[in-house]
């Protein structure tokens, strides 16, 4: 049978440009560099590397951190690649960009809001584009046969 996998020779070759990676990531993704609990907004505030913060509330759903205690709370861990929180008492871990993701909307849903945003009516438009049908409307699509 025949050996699978790379050799040490490849895998320290690859290393330079996954760490050159690593670098950009942390630069431009939500990556927590510290998190802690505010036990008076009941909410997780986290700073990212990249120098952003947002905090959100523990009673976020899906996040399994709402029957903990404050004191559970308080003793959030980051993972050293500032993708994940962890609570080791309750054996609870989110995931930073995730909880981003979840606050602010995917890039779908802000893709979806900008569509519907330029979908509204107005008197100036439908009189755009009833011009717009005299002259023979949009072309119509083309399928592929």
């Amino acid at each position: 049978m025949g050996r699978s996998g790379l050799t040490e020779r490849e895998i320290r070759a690859m290393i330079p440009a996954a760490r050159a990676r690593e670098r950009k990531a942390a630069r431009s993704e939500a990556r927590a560099r510290s998190a802690r609990y505010d036990a008076p907004t009941r909410r997780i505030e986290v700073e990212l590397k990249n120098g952003a913060a947002f905090a959100f509330p523990t009673t976020l759903a899906g996040l399994g951190l709402e029957s903990a205690t404050p004191s559970q709370l308080a003793r959030v861990e980051v993972d050293p690649s500032g993708e994940g929180l962890h609570w080791p008492e309750i054996d609870a871990d989110v995931s930073a960009p995730a909880v981003f993701e979840l606050l602010l909307g995917t890039a779908h849903i802000m893709r979806l809001a900008a569509r519907r945003a330029g979908s509204a009516r107005s008197p100036r438009k439908t009189k755009s584009s009833r011009a717009n049908g005299a002259l023979g409307g949009r072309p119509r699509r083309r399928r592929a046969s």
